[in-house]
């Protein structure tokens, strides 16, 4: 099939950019199918044909991980999937996530040449394709692997940063293990990134391509709990680099915040997604589902948490934001498909107290409006109260989308390491090194929360450096 595919002959007109097809707002809604199909293959070789290859690629130091972009889809132009595959397999090991849930209209398509006077080269769709394309066409190659150096490295935690060095280093030639304190591998992919945005099929089979590699996988395994960090040293791993996470959840502090029915987006997605929620009672995991919703936040987590609760039936899903829409952090097309779906917007509202009934079951929400006073340390314009503009949310189910922490689990139990005042890993920002010898560290758990693939690029340079500890020595 490969052989087929071919670039269109003749002089080259102006292509527009090719829209991704997917499933209508009202349908989708209501099931938890993913939302875009994905491009066709003739669709994907107009795209292709869209790109000007640049001598100077823009769009490479646009990418956290350095993929070469241009060179993957002139392989893409040509119809030579394989060597388009094995080109972003050089630098990303998870191009089936990335091509679904990077923000890259502000990374390689935001610094894209053609985007300067027309729509930039649909690169996230592109790699999505050729992704897709080897999943279910390719022959199962596998990327060539260097002797084996007999050293060992542990990962702790399955999540982006943690997959990634793990792929790059059993490339180099080393032993690898991941440790998940979960039953299941994947971190935030699968707990925290509903099935209608990344299918878990997708992670699975993205574990399983380092699987075949040769990475080891222990889940169920909770490092600082059922064995030390200075254990794993003791069974013989010269390196160890921690991939937690920042999995410990924000509340906002409030009168009643403790009333039935007021989840963390942390427990309620983790029900959805990872434990399988929305297929009770195939799945017995129990989830309340609310019929009049209200989602705390704006960012990615909050449009996954308010977009979940539709298609777990709820008649009206809202997100509360205190400040206004230019200041919402979660990518445009999250946003996008969640007003597409009918999920309300509240802006410049603040919650200051839930009320409940005599079951202790939440009703509702007193809120303040908000409007937009002087910057704050942040840059952006810091929301003050209105005076006296107060007013009452009926909710029976509320959801709190307002960021995550460091969780201490594992990082309070290890002598040596470094934490700043927020409870992250203090770390090298170009090596991952962290004040514990033969510790590095990486993702949110370093950063707070923060994208897929910028957790993978600080997993990709530590793993670099790991490297050339165990060549070399720190």
């Amino acid at each position: 099939m490969e052989e087929s595919m071919s670039a269109p002959a003749g002089k080259k007109k102006k292509i527009p950019r090719q829209p991704m097809p997917g499933q209508e707002p009202d349908v989708r809604k209501r099931n938890f199918d993913e939302v875009p199909f994905g491009l066709s293959p003739e669709a994907a070789l107009r795209e292709a044909e869209r790109c000007l290859q640049c001598k100077k690629p823009t769009c490479v130091a646009g990418c956290p991980v350095s993929i070469d972009i241009p060179k993957f889809i002139h392989h893409l132009k040509k119809g030579e999937l394989t060597k388009s595959i094995r080109k972003i397999w050089e630098r990303n090991a998870f191009p089936a996530v990335c091509g679904r849930v990077c923000p890259q209209e502000i990374q390689c398509e935001g610094a894209c040449i053609v985007g300067k006077v027309d729509d930039p080269v649909a690169i996230g769709n592109l790699e999505r394709f050729v992704a897709d394309y080897e999943r279910k066409h390719g022959q199962g190659d596998l990327p060539p692997r260097s002797e084996s150096t007999g050293k060992k490295v542990a990962v702790v935690g399955s999540g982006p940063a943690g997959l990634t060095v793990a792929g790059d280093l059993i490339l180099k030639g080393h032993e690898v293990t991941v440790y998940e304190a979960f039953h299941k591998p994947g971190g935030v992919l699968v707990y925290g990134i509903p099935e209608f945005r990344l299918p878990k099929e997708i992670v699975s089979k993205e574990v399983n391509f380092l699987e075949r590699l040769g990475v080891k996988v222990e889940c169920n395994a909770v490092i600082g709990r059922s064995i030390s960090l200075d254990e794993l040293f003791q069974q013989g791993y010269q390196a160890v680099f921690i991939g937690v996470g920042a999995g410990l959840p924000r509340f906002l502090n409030i009168p009643g915040e403790n009333l039935i029915g007021i989840f963390s987006a942390n427990e309620y997605l983790t029900r959805a997604n990872l434990m399988k929620a929305y297929r009770f009672p195939e799945y017995d995991t129990p989830i309340i589902k609310g019929k009049n919703v209200v989602t705390l936040g704006a960012g990615n987590v909050a449009m996954d948490a308010a977009r979940t609760a539709l298609r777990l039936g709820a008649a009206h899903s809202r997100i509360v934001y205190r400040r206004s829409r230019q200041e919402v952090p979660a990518r445009s097309a999250e946003v996008h498909h969640a007003e597409e779906e009918g999920v309300e917007f509240h802006f410049l509202t603040s919650p200051i107290k839930f009320s409940g009934n005599d079951k202790g079951r939440v009703t509702g929400m007193e809120c303040l409006r908000m409007e937009l006073g002087a910057p704050d340390e942040t840059g952006r314009r810091r929301p003050v109260p209105i005076d006296g503009a107060r007013f009452e949310l009926e909710c029976d189910q509320v959801i709190i989308a307002v960021g995550a922490g460091a969780n201490p689990l594992l990082t309070k139990s290890v002598e040596g390491l470094k934490l700043n005042k927020w409870g992250y890993i203090v770390v090298d920002p170009e090596t991952g090194k962290t004040s514990k010898q033969g510790v590095w560290a990486g993702g949110d758990i370093v950063t707070g929360s923060a994208t897929v693939i910028l957790a993978m690029g600080a997993g990709r340079k530590a793993a670099d450096s790991i490297h050339k500890f165990l060549t070399w020595g720190w």
